[in-house]
This record gives C-alpha cells, sequence and structure tokens, in this order.
C-alpha cells in the first residue's frame, strides 16, 4: 500500500481514483500495525479498489479534514464520495462482505 505524503496528496487520491481504501494510522499504533497486513491480503481480492496509507501523524490534517479521533481508521469512498468507515477494531469478514456488496454494486 503506498504511502501519502501531502493531505493533497490524499485528496488528489480518493477523487482521481473510482473506488478508494484509505487506511489511516499513527506510529505508535500497536492495533494499526497489526491491522494493516490484514487489510493489505484482503485488498488483494479487489484489485479495482485502490489503496493508500496515511500516518495520522505525518499528515496531522489529516484528523480535521476527515473527522477522525481514533486510529486505525478505513475509508472507503466512490467517485470521492465516502460510502463507509471502519474505525478501531475492523472485523475482516464484515469488511470483506461489505467490500465485495460495494464492487458487486458496481458492476
Amino acid at each position: 500500500m503506498n504511502q501519502a505524503q501531502t493531505i493533497e496528496e490524499v485528496r488528489s487520491f480518493v477523487q482521481d481514483n473510482q473506488v478508494t481504501l484509505v487506511y489511516i494510522s499513527r506510529e505508535n499504533c500497536s492495533v494499526c500495525h497489526s491491522l494493516l497486513p490484514q487489510v493489505e491480503q484482503l485488498l488483494q481480492q479487489y484489485p479495482n479498489i485502490a489503496s493508500l496509507h496515511v500516518d495520522a501523524e505525518k499528515i496531522p490534517s489529516i484528523a480535521a479534514e476527515y473527522e477522525i479521533f481514533t486510529v486505525p481508521v478505513l475509508i472507503v469512498s466512490v467517485d470521492g464520495k465516502e460510502m463507509f468507515r471502519k474505525a478501531r477494531f475492523v472485523p475482516m469478514e464484515e469488511l470483506n462482505q461489505q467490500l465485495h456488496k460495494l464492487i458487486d454494486a458496481l458492476h
């Protein structure tokens, strides 16, 4: 998963791709570090979903722009509009089902 360096990069990424998953974490978050590889593995099943990793410590404005109160946060958007988000503890099977329904609905 590529890592964003600026808030502008995040904005462009979400606007320029049809379906996006933005993963927001912090360096000192153990849950974030354990969840990221699981999300990356799941996304291998969904090649049409573009993904981006954001470190909230390196881009602090992400918290205000996306109303982030805890990490990790997954934000899934279609055509620049947020469809759903998951925060803190993310059940992978539930995320998989939601992504599957979303992709099916788009085709």
